[in-house]
């Protein structure tokens, strides 16, 4: 079969030769966790049980390693394994009486953990530790998964399999299934493994490296067998066909914002855009209306993607996005009140997180690009496992009173609580110019930093790219962006807020920044040094304030605009009246912009600098040399210079200004607008009035 049906082995003999037996264990866990066919981004856990000495006797123990609860295979190290001593896991079965303990089971392994360690260990700890073999493997292939979901699963399973596969129907995770899937391994030493009914797959072995072949071949077979037998077309044909790409980019920079304005009222979303082939498949099939109603079946898929997705027309109206968007809120309202129990959590955001659009594709939105991301590549599993269910029986999802116990669960919500706080600006969208210089990077890092997704523009192409990979590094390549964008170019601008659209799904955040400085007396002032500075400082601040106050205006939900002005821009110098001029004219913008804003919660305000010398482009060029010039010193003492005339006597730095920034970008100045703000150390000439 092609490279795309089956998944090859990744082993190394050589690197496997030298590693130890919790090595060969990770070492097996990031082989599997590398390819999305074979399980999800955090989904499925590894283990391998472990001779080790006892710290506290030294005697001689086998303790279980397991991967610890909200860790991701692909992208662990060793201390995301929970460790156990096996003997008192498997006294716990002496303790268990009936499936009203499953809970209590949960929280009494940590009576059993080895060597103190702190990660906690996972509800799926006692399916691991009960199978009589040494090593073992939980993954969600998506082939696997298609079997697994069947209206007839354990026949189909009986069939692929023959006799070397068992099959437990769907319970939910936990010493029970633990006791089953152990007691099944021990009757049926013929059985490599075990398909777990619209689950996923278990399989063992006692070395690493056959735990991990039998796992690759049982999913290589399944792919295989269903491959040669599902029916096609795939999802019963085509219904409609896809628009062309340059169509279906359109259609995504129309809805995508006005989709996350509706659903961000109480909590900002980033957005993600998938149109792959497979997705396209999906939503221009005949049975997109029939199979995406149903869910999916794997619980690691609905926790990512919630239990049914929206189909959403690819034109549709503000009107009928209102209509979908508030009918899906009311429709999961009602499924939470149904299925809820006296104990349950409250309800979570009862907004969609898979957005299903016929002839364009899928947008996800959650909390952060990551996560949203994530969301979409576990639909697209989802996606596949239908195509495989329904092309050789009839794809079934979970009841809903067992999908809303996995969602609702309390050991999910304990899971969920032990999170990190969301950031302050967490879920919002900056777009910031001259984003690849001193000041505008020191902005980008700020806001990455408090959570922000962020799109870098600069016309420096090399700065910039460095500037990204760099960022990318610290904050993760989902969160930052680059373009190249002259601000003085219409289209250019345009296409730099199109990319934020495309990227995050909208915009809360525009700075202003982009600038250039050159000083000269009035009289030699050229009209192109003139039109220079206007064209830079003046159009490219209103045209990048105008494509993002129309965006923030279809959103909905307010936003914040910051100008990068300059105490020049109140306080006039020698030698520099078209930089003073254009600067004064940029505080007066913001202030238009402002009261125009207003009403809609788009906030606009300015930051000014002075002397900011560190890492400015600015600086770099010809303005350094008519300051120094200017005030009859060396280039070398201009920061010095410009210290010691500040009240503070206090250098600037471009961080000081992304403070700023921050301020007027978060909620912490939410009832600012229409402001400026010196940060200069202090000049008496600058101070508001």
């Amino acid at each position: 079969m092609s490279n795309s049906v089956t998944v090859p082995s990744l082993w190394d003999d050589a690197k496997a030769a030298s590693l130890d037996e919790p090595g060969l264990l990770l070492y097996r866990s990031n082989l599997l966790g590398a390819d999305l066919r074979i399980t999800n981004f955090g989904g499925g856990n590894t283990s391998a049980k472990v001779a080790a000495k006892d710290p506290l006797t030294g005697r001689p123990v086998t303790v279980l390693w397991v991967k610890g609860s909200g860790g991701d295979i692909g992208s662990m190290k060793l201390d995301g394994f929970a460790t156990l001593y096996l003997d008192k896991l498997e006294s716990l079965k002496g303790l268990y009486k009936d499936i009203s303990q499953e809970d209590e089971m949960v929280h009494n392994l940590n009576h059993c953990t080895f060597d103190l360690n702190p990660r906690a260990a996972s509800i799926d700890t006692c399916l691991h530790g009960y199978v009589p073999y040494r090593h073992v493997d939980h993954v969600h292939s998506d082939a696997v998964i298609a079997i697994a979901a069947a209206k007839d699963s354990e026949k189909l399973t009986k069939e692929v399999f023959g006799n070397e596969m068992g099959y437990l129907p769907w319970q939910r995770p936990g010493i029970d299934l633990g006791i089953k899937l152990g007691r099944m391994a021990e009757e049926h030493p013929e059985y490599v493994g075990v398909v777990l009914g619209s689950h996923g797959l278990f399989t063992w072995a006692n070395d690493a490296r056959s735990c991990y072949d039998t796992t690759l071949r049982i999913i290589n077979k399944a792919a295989t067998w269903l491959e040669r037998t599902r029916r096609k077309p795939a999802f019963g044909g085509e219904a409609v066909t896809a628009l062309t790409d340059a169509e279906r980019q359109a259609a995504a920079l129309h809805l995508m914002p006005e989709i996350r304005g509706r659903i961000s009222k109480h909590e900002m979303k980033t957005g993600h855009f998938a149109d792959a082939p497979e997705v396209l498949e999906f939503v221009n099939s005949r049975e997109l209306e029939t199979l995406a109603p149903l869910g999916t079946s794997c619980p690691d898929h609905f926790l990512r993607t919630k239990i049914r997705p929206l189909i959403v027309p690819h034109d549709a109206d503000a009107a009928t996005l209102d209509r979908l968007i508030d009918g899906y809120r009311k429709d999961y309202g009602a499924y939470y009140e149904a299925c809820k129990h006296s104990n349950s959590p409250a309800m979570r955001d009862p907004n969609a997180v898979i957005f299903l659009v016929p002839r364009v594709g899928l947008f996800s939105f959650a909390k952060d690009k990551a996560t949203a991301r994530i969301a979409a590549e576990f639909y697209v599993n989802a996606i596949n496992v239908m195509r495989g269910a329904n092309g050789v029986s009839a794809y079934v999802g979970l009841p809903a009173q067992e999908a809303f116990n996995i969602e609702y669960w309390l050991l999910e919500e304990a899971k969920l609580q032990r999170l990190p706080k969301p950031k302050s600006l967490a879920g919002r969208v900056g777009l910031v110019t001259g984003g690849a210089g001193g000041i505008g990077s020191a902005i980008a890092a700020k806001l990455l930093s408090e959570g922000a997704c962020v799109v870098l523009a600069d016309i420096d192409k090399a700065s910039l790219d460095e500037t990204v990979a760099s960022f990318a590094g610290t904050y993760g390549k989902d969160a930052v962006r680059g373009i190249v964008v002259d601000v003085t170019s219409e289209q250019a601008v345009i296409d730099g807020v199109t990319a934020a659209i495309l990227a995050f799904g909208g915009l809360d955040i525009v700075v202003n920044n982009a600038g250039i400085t050159i000083a000269a007396a009035v009289e030699d002032t050229t009209l192109e040094l003139w039109n220079k500075n206007m064209a830079i400082l003046g159009t490219g601040y209103f045209l990048v304030a105008r494509e993002g106050y129309r965006l923030m205006k279809r959103q909905g939900v307010g936003g914040a605009m910051v100008f990068i002005g300059s105490k020049n821009g109140v306080t006039a110098s020698p030698g520099a009246s078209a930089y003073c001029s254009v600067k004064a004219a940029e505080i007066q913008l913001a202030r238009c912009m402002a009261l125009e804003g207003a009403p809609m919660g788009i906030r606009v305000n300015v930051v000014n600098p002075d002397a900011v010398l560190r890492g400015s482009k600015i600086w770099q060029g010809p303005w350094r040399q008519q300051r120094a010039a200017s005030l009859k010193i060396g280039e070398d003492e201009l920061e010095e210079h410009y210290r010691k005339r500040s009240l503070l006597q206090r250098s600037v730095y471009p961080e000081d200004i992304a403070e700023a920034v921050y301020f007027f970008a978060s909620d912490l100045s939410a009832k600012s607008t229409g402001n400026f703000l010196n940060v200069d150390a202090g000049n008496a000439a600058a101070f508001t009035r």
